[in-house]
């Protein structure tokens, strides 16, 4: 059972994920990504001397690879905090057993749970639109589990799904897979929030309303998604490949991080 999720001190933090959690596709001048969780740490390293950060989370990962390959590792490092967002990819496959991903999570759980102070899990968000519609049965089949995870193991459940916001298109990149750096931010907040920490944005608040793209837009973007990144994706799937094969960990080690003020 997990301890009062309240309680804001923590100085150190340990990610476990997939691209969400890598940060993409909040991308940096340097061609890196930064994404939600380094904001979050930064934000914590900035109010805690001596603050440990790890990043386990690797792009295109499932949640069978995200347990066999992270789990273990992020247990073994007794981190304060450890977040977990995994299975959402497996839902976006043509063909998921659904009964397989609860099954891997719950063990996910029980194996991180344990470990630290708190275990942080997400409702994922997902941008409004055709391909949300298609496979928003499989999404809250995955957070229904989440949600009973959470309630058994004392874990805090962060619901980006419930937030509208996150659904605007707006607040994602051209791929329409990933959130801008503005989304990051977001959620982020909703994190630091969820730790017991005080409010420092309000990350629900409704961007202003925007005149509607005309139908030559539309299509122009729709075009452009198609070939920078819907087809590669079609061909990824054909060919049993992923984005992340061969990627190492976006941080594997629980070192300290780099105090944002220095």
């Amino acid at each position: 059972m997990q301890k009062n999720a309240n309680h804001t001190s923590c100085s150190s933090l340990v990610t476990v994920g997939d691209s969400f959690t890598e940060g993409m596709s909040d991308l940096l001048p340097d061609g890196s990504y930064r994404g939600w969780a380094d904001v979050l740490a930064g934000r914590l390293a900035a109010r805690t001397p001596g603050f440990r950060y790890a990043n386990l989370a690797v792009r295109g990962k499932l949640i069978g690879q995200i347990v066999e390959e992270q789990v273990d590792v992020a247990a073994a490092m007794g981190a304060d905090v450890i977040t977990l967002v995994g299975g959402l990819n497996d839902t976006l496959r043509p063909k998921v057993d659904m009964g397989r991903v609860r099954g891997l999570l719950e063990e996910a759980v029980e194996k991180l749970a344990p470990a630290c102070e708190r275990l942080v899990l997400m409702r994922s968000p997902g941008r409004n639109g055709p391909v949300m519609e298609r496979f928003r049965p499989r999404m809250e089949e995955l957070f229904a589990c989440i949600d009973d995870l959470a309630a058994r193991h004392g874990a805090v459940v962060v619901d980006l799904y419930g937030a509208p916001v996150l659904g605007d298109p707006r607040l994602w990149d051209v791929d329409r897979l990933h959130l801008t750096a503005d989304g990051h931010r977001r959620v982020a907040e909703a994190v630091w929030q969820a730790l017991g920490h005080e409010p420092e944005d309000d990350w629900q608040a409704v961007l202003p309303p925007a005149a509607a793209p005309g139908w030559g837009a539309r299509r122009l973007a729709d075009a452009r998604f198609a070939k920078q990144h819907l087809v590669p994706w079609i061909g990824r799937r054909l060919t049993g490949r992923s984005s992340g094969d061969g990627r190492p960990a976006k941080r594997p080690e629980l070192l300290p991080y780099p105090d944002p003020r220095d």
